[in-house]
């Protein structure tokens, strides 16, 4: 009896401990065929990029974020520029809902049997519970996707626009602090 119970435990922290291993932040670097997640940029005019930074479920908002500067300030110095000003820089989130079964539901209340709830409503009795018979763990999965369109300029940059930012002082800040792709 003791052995029933140990095998699905031990089954599902082997399969824990190998998804958590698989599943990490996404990495700074270009998205590519094989993944959407990661930088692209175009080029829009002489002077004007559009950048944008997709993360996976894992990935912060504030990583996106840093990323997608990281990413404007990179294009601005290759491109001989010394300053970049953001111009219509947005964030979207995207949100979806994941049940996940519960695997030891049917060890615990056996194959026909499990907790259910009933209740009346305008005269009719109803059901409350899952109508499959299961358990379920509902999770809600966030994904960040940042984007701007950014000016590019030469010399100092412009005093008191919020908006400005110096390149390679972007870089030389948030540089370290992002987990590049290998």
């Amino acid at each position: 009896m003791r052995l029933r119970f140990l095998k699905p435990v031990l089954l599902a922290t082997a399969a824990a401990l190998t998804l958590s291993a698989c599943v990490t932040a996404t990495p700074y670097g270009p998205a590519g065929v094989d993944s959407r997640y990661g930088y692209s940029d175009q080029r829009v005019d002489a002077d004007r990029y559009r950048v944008s930074f997709a993360g996976n479920s894992v990935t912060s908002r504030e990583q996106v974020e840093m990323a997608l500067l990281l990413r404007a300030a990179e294009v601005t110095a290759e491109s001989g520029y010394d300053w970049f000003s953001t111009v219509n820089r947005a964030t979207d989130r995207d949100v979806r809902l994941q049940g996940i079964p519960d695997p030891f539901y049917r060890d615990r209340y056996g194959p026909f049997w499990g907790p259910s709830w009933r209740y009346q409503r305008r005269g009719l009795w109803s059901s409350w519970g899952d109508p499959f018979g299961r358990d379920y763990d509902v999770r809600e999965i966030d994904r960040f996707e940042a984007s701007a369109e950014i000016i590019m300029g030469r010399g100092a940059k412009p005093a008191g626009d919020a908006n400005a930012f110096d390149a390679r002082e972007v870089i030389q800040n948030l540089g370290p602090r992002v987990t590049r792709a290998m």
